[in-house]
């Protein structure tokens, strides 16, 4: 997980594909999920990876409305195209992945 959180102003202007990774260390959802993320990252190799230790009054988790764990965002050209909260699968997130890498 980042240990230094970027600002919302950072993450808005990201040009690249990007997906945000809102969780926790301690939290065994988020350990969890972590193959499948892993291995549908794998088949987009262009798209970056932001893991942000989430928590209570954190702010950048504030602005995008996280509430549960792990959080994906999807982000290209600043802005968010697809949310996935708490995935069970590496297809629903290769399948977020893909939409990413095509979205104009």
């Amino acid at each position: 997980m980042a240990l230094t959180e970027p600002s919302r102003e950072e993450i808005d202007r990201l040009d690249k594909p990007t997906m945000l990774e809102f969780g926790a260390s301690w939290c065994g959802i988020c350990a969890a999920a972590q193959p499948s993320i892993a291995a549908a990252l794998a088949e987009h190799p262009g798209v970056d990876h932001i893991r942000i230790e989430d928590a209570s009054g954190r702010p950048l988790g504030r602005s995008f409305g996280v509430k549960l764990w792990p959080t994906l965002v999807f982000i290209k050209g600043g802005h968010e195209t697809e949310r996935l909260v708490r995935p069970t699968s590496r297809e629903s997130i290769a399948l977020a992945l893909r939409r990413l890498s095509a979205a104009p």
